[in-house]
């Protein structure tokens, strides 16, 4: 059971929640007055905050982290903005991995050549370098750089650290690059929120059902939407470390900004195996701590869950699917439909005599590949057989350390024997590129996601597939009963729960850590698919963007803006890359943005502007001064809430490299897609009535250049319609920091390092 309260709530002692409106009782139980300002400094999180600001103002932090990471979807980027914007070392740990481009199928030499590329970046700049297979991203770092009362940022939305006692936050590459050249992160403090647990898990029910549970009853309300989630309460004792990691990340689901947790002797216990001991230290809110919310969780009542398509917050029982799986299927089933294009999805087919029947299975990654849930696969498939039918199930460790132990005390053995398939430590089935299943198949996953084409089909291309997320349990308690769809608290099971030793000589035998130890000399491997950045202009006085792409979803995610899976061996060149952007939602997209961009560059070279174009100042004219001459043109889209989900830059920076000069929202879903937006130029405007234009308009921003450099957010805009009718409206940029005004006026954040070192 989860239950959101309603406003702001006290901890008293780390056990008893007082609601807002209750304060007087706060000190009759303490003796002090109840004071929410100076009881908001009592989280976890403003201690941590406090400690990695680099300025007294903590309502406007500048922070720098104590390390980074990124995989190799993203260090590319990230290191050549960095190289661009005058980078000669890189000035903390900084992790790069390898377990997103780890099959190198599609590009050929592509991705290999990006892992000799950022094994060359660790030896000249000083890194850490993970090779191919040996971790995914977050198991590397939970085990060899977590600590309490730390940060880490890293440019993946999962990167969430919180129950090792670590704030970790997944941002886009432009946030890693201003670290690496001495910046600061800066944004307004953020509102925390108790994530309050009491009780104790049934056997069977395991972390993903807990996490799905608690997306569900917070995302599409936004109630914990860029805040701080802090988990505290008495049924935090009742979780192993692993089982409170596994909840952890999919804290990223509920569109959050960070997550922070109690720590105790399980987290003691975390680091001292993993031969860190002196990075524990006890964390606890204080004796009477103020928040912005509380979600309240009731283990007891949790029960086995489902995430059906195509997103992690459609959550509801298992036991409550199949009370009526036919409606319940067909209804899910529809909904995903409206949302894709092309081929459409069958659930309809996978209810049979009042049961469902799925056709794969996939324990993955950093939320399903653990120790302790893949030995719980092993306890369910131990004798058993996932049988010779359609049902297939494959179970990926989190890191190679893991993969010994599991090797050691028979797990592996246990589950091979079962039928099922061990494989790499590789994240490919949570976007896209591993185990993608048949046209018309059904999948259910311990990964993090299950938005559109996360499976790797392509329903523009006639292929549609699939997948629901549900805990590692479930998973193999449908595998023993040949693919039919059980909770794991419906079937007998002796769960052994193994003890867990880590082992760090796999690591040092193959990791190469060269932080402190840069070799300027040390030349950079260049493979022949790693590009620069082309060259961005800066924003003029005045701008004219053409719309040539409106959105109506309720929410774009940033698969739908950048697609994943076949995109990845491309994503170290921007130009290549961007002809894949909105393939998926939008295949006209490149088209119409490339025509406008063909627009700008002439006009650049002093071709002069098309008669499409005069015809716009023409209409502008009557109602307001133009300068057609000095104005840069570029394309945008308009999306309701764009930016859920990954933290991919390539999202924005796609659409920059195509000549967009602007996104237009009623709201971004993310703040780090709002960052990416800014830190590649393109001002990230709000509007409140985008039907004044629409898909082939004009939008016209005069002074937009003055109103973001002297810090004015709401100004006005003029919609211009094909038959020259021109419509007055407001837009606004939302708040922005000094230093993201002056990255947008100045083009990217490449423009703006260079400006600034000048």
């Amino acid at each position: 059971m989860v239950k959101l309260y309603d406003g702001g709530v006290y901890l008293v002692n780390g056990t008893e929640l007082v609601p807002e409106a209750e304060a007087p009782k706060v000190e009759k139980l303490t003796g002090k007055k109840a004071d929410p300002v100076e009881a908001s400094r009592g989280t976890m999180a403003y201690s941590i905050l406090k400690a990695h600001n680099t300025v007294d103002d903590m309502d406007d932090l500048r922070m720098k982290f104590d390390s980074m990471t990124s995989h190799d979807i993203t260090y590319v980027g990230i290191i050549q903005t960095a190289r661009s914007s005058g980078m000669k070392e890189f000035p903390m740990p900084y992790v790069l991995t390898n377990c997103h481009n780890s099959l190198c199928a599609v590009g050929g030499t592509i991705n290999e050549d990006d892992h000799m590329f950022a094994l060359s970046a660790a030896h000249k700049y000083g890194g850490i370098y993970v090779p191919t297979n040996m971790a995914v991203i977050h198991s590397v770092n939970r085990e060899l750089m977590s600590g309490c009362g730390r940060m880490i940022l890293g440019s993946d939305s999962h990167t969430r650290y919180g129950a090792l006692g670590t704030i970790a936050v997944g941002e886009g590459g432009g946030e890693l690059a201003k670290q690496l050249v001495g910046r600061t992160y800066d944004m307004a403090r953020p509102g925390v929120i108790a994530i309050y647990l009491t009780g104790t898990p049934k056997p069977g029910v395991g972390p993903h059902d807990v996490a799905l549970a608690i997306v569900g009853a917070t995302y599409a309300n936004g109630y914990v939407k860029n805040k701080v989630m802090e988990f505290v309460g008495p049924g935090i004792k009742n979780l192993p470390i692993e089982y409170r990691n596994g909840i952890d990340v999919m804290t990223t689901e509920t569109t959050c900004w960070s997550s922070i947790w109690v720590t105790d002797e399980e987290t003691e216990g975390y680091f001292v195996n993993h031969g860190r001991p002196e990075a524990y230290k006890k964390m606890d809110p204080a004796d009477v701590t103020y928040y912005d919310g509380c979600v309240y969780v009731d283990l007891d009542k949790i029960e086995c869950t489902i995430a059906l398509p195509m997103h992690p917050s459609y959550a509801m029982p298992i036991r409550e699917l199949l009370e009526n799986p036919a409606d319940i299927m067909h209804e899910y089933q529809e909904r995903a439909n409206k949302q894709i294009k092309g081929a459409k999805m069958d659930l309809d087919s996978k209810v049979r005599g009042g049961d469902i029947y799925v056709d794969q299975g996939v324990v993955a990654g950093c939320s399903g590949g653990t120790f302790d849930n893949i030995c719980a696969v092993a306890d369910i498939l131990r004798g058993n057989s996932c049988g010779n039918g359609t049902f297939t199930m494959s179970v990926y460790p989190g890191s190679m350390p893991a993969y010994k132990e599991l090797l050691k005390n028979g797990a592996l053995l246990d589950i091979v024997s079962a039928g099922a398939i061990v494989r790499e430590c590789f994240c490919g089935p949570c976007f896209g590129a591993g185990d993608t299943p048949a046209n018309g198949e059904f999948s259910i996953r311990h990964t993090t996601r299950n938005f559109p084409n996360r499976e790797g089909s392509k329903p523009g291309e006639g292929q549609m597939a699939g997948v629901a997320l549900m805990d590692a349990r479930s998973i193999a308690a449908t595998a023993i009963n040949g693919g039919k769809l059980t909770a794991a608290t419906d079937i007998d099971v002796e769960y052994t729960t193994p003890k867990y030793f880590f082992d760090k000589s796999v690591y040092d035998k193959r990791l190469y850590n060269g932080y402190g130890k840069a070799e300027p000399d040390y030349e950079l491997k260049m493979g022949p698919n790693i590009k620069d950045w082309p060259e961005q202009p800066a924003l003029s006085d005045d701008l004219l963007v053409k719309v040539v792409s409106y959105i109506t979803d309720p929410v774009t995610t940033t698969d739908e803006l950048i697609p994943s899976g076949e995109t990845s061996s491309f994503r170290s060149n921007p130009l290549r890359l961007a002809e894949f952007t909105l393939s998926r939602k939008d295949p006209e997209y490149v088209g119409r943005a490339k025509e406008v961009h063909a627009i700008e560059e002439g006009r650049e070279a002093g071709s002069g502007l098309p008669e499409e174009i005069m015809a716009v100042y023409a209409a502008l004219e009557k109602v307001v001064d133009v300068d057609p001459e000095n104005t840069v043109i570029g394309s945008t889209i308009f999306a309701n809430r764009p930016g859920d989900g990954s933290a991919r830059e390539q999202a924005a920076s796609c659409q920059r490299v195509l000549g967009a000069a602007a996104n237009i929202a009623k709201e971004y879903a993310t703040k780090r897609y709002r960052s990416n937006c800014i830190n590649w130029g393109m001002a990230p405007l709000l509007t409140k009535d985008p039907d004044v234009f629409a898909l082939g308009d004009y939008v016209f921003v005069p002074g937009i250049r003055k109103n973001i450099l002297e810090g004015i957010n709401d100004f006005d805009a003029y919609a211009v319609k094909p038959d020259g009718t021109v419509t007055k409206f407001p837009v606004s940029t939302g708040d922005l920091t000094p230093d993201e005004r002056q990255i947008i006026a100045d083009g990217c954040l490449i423009n703006y390092y260079r400006n600034t070192n000048a």
